[in-house]
């Protein structure tokens, strides 16, 4: 896969992390005081994540296609890594 393809993919993964965290956002504006705070705090940490892998995309972005074949296995690394911990955070 070709940067542009990978860059695609990573770009329509971000949108399903948007999507799941403006889900988040609506449940928090229905919940109770308790619940409330426990899913601002998730939607943090999902922000948080999200940003991290934005920047990512925009290094891969960035680079020339030779550069990203090398960086390539690093951002698969980053990518299952953040991918977890996002699914984590939904799951909590």
């Amino acid at each position: 896969m070709d940067r542009d393809a990978y860059i695609q993919k990573m770009k329509a993964n971000m949108d399903q992390w948007n999507a799941k965290i403006a889900e988040y956002e609506a449940k928090a504006s229905e919940a109770q005081a308790d619940m409330k705070i426990k899913y601002e705090k998730q939607i943090e940490e999902m922000r948080s994540q999200r940003d991290a892998f934005e920047k990512q995309m925009q290094e891969a972005r960035a680079t020339s296609e030779a550069a990203f074949d090398e960086m390539r296995s690093g951002f698969e690394k980053a990518w299952s890594a953040l991918s977890d911990s996002f699914e984590k955070a939904m799951k909590r």
